[in-house]
């Protein structure tokens, strides 16, 4: 298995974590990313569901495929009458021309969009939709850039996506996110980075974290934290 598979199966094991502590998706993103009508969603990368159950509480159908059976168990318990299958960006388990729109969500920089890109065009129908959409860290806030300085800075994600689909479409979504700080240390463990960490270089991480929130006067004796995202969305359909 090479190192992005490594990376990316690795979620399983703090799937808990990842389900406490990462955030949803705005819903303006989602009226960006969606077209109009009632179109059937494969939430691909769905992890446990962030945004799976998004898309269902829109009363749209919606399949979940994630490479990790962990994440999935959550998923499953958090969604029980979404269909949960477990596959890849590179091998989807549905039939062609299935879906109408693929939404990627936190996980296309795990993909290989040479391989991935013909896959999902196999499976979406003419003139589908395959959407790219990631939550960043808006470290124009003082303590978020502390904490960047911790567990690693997220970059602007690289929206490739290349024939047979057409012209990237983006958008760029500012909100905040509310959370207490036991979600907080959840949102760090969760990283994948901080997930293969050996356990003793993992655990002065989260130390750093506990530390930042016991000393920073934006977040020292606080019950919740508001932390400020950028959302970053792309675009591109096939043609019909």
């Amino acid at each position: 298995m090479d190192a992005p598979s490594v990376a990316a199966t690795s979620f399983g094991t703090a799937a808990g974590a990842y389900e406490r502590g990462r955030p949803p998706y705005p819903e303006d993103a989602l009226d960006f990313l969606l077209p109009a009508g009632q179109p059937r969603v494969l939430d691909l990368g769905a992890g446990t569901g962030k945004l799976t159950r998004q898309i269902r509480a829109r009363g749209l159908d919606v399949i979940a495929v994630d490479p990790s059976e962990g994440m999935l168990g959550e998923l499953r318990r958090a969604v029980p009458e979404v269909s949960a299958r477990q596959g890849t960006a590179e091998q989807i388990p549905l039939p062609d021309a299935s879906v109408d729109v693929v939404l990627v969500a936190q996980a296309w920089h795990w993909v290989d969009p040479a391989r991935a890109v013909p896959e999902i065009a196999r499976v979406l129908t003419p003139g589908g939709r395959l959407g790219l959409i990631w939550n960043l860290r808006d470290e124009r806030t003082d303590w978020v850039q502390r904490l960047g300085t911790i567990i690693g800075r997220e970059a602007r994600r690289a929206t490739v996506m290349g024939p047979p689909l057409g012209p990237i479409t983006t958008s760029t979504f500012e909100w905040a996110h509310t959370m207490r700080p036991g979600e907080l240390l959840d949102l760090v463990a969760s990283r994948s980075r901080v997930i293969l960490l050996p356990v003793d270089e993992r655990a002065a991480v989260l130390a750093q974290v506990r530390q930042l929130t016991a000393t920073h006067p934006a977040l020292v004796g606080r019950s919740s934290y508001t932390l400020p995202y950028l959302t970053q969305c792309a675009y591109a359909e096939l043609p019909a």
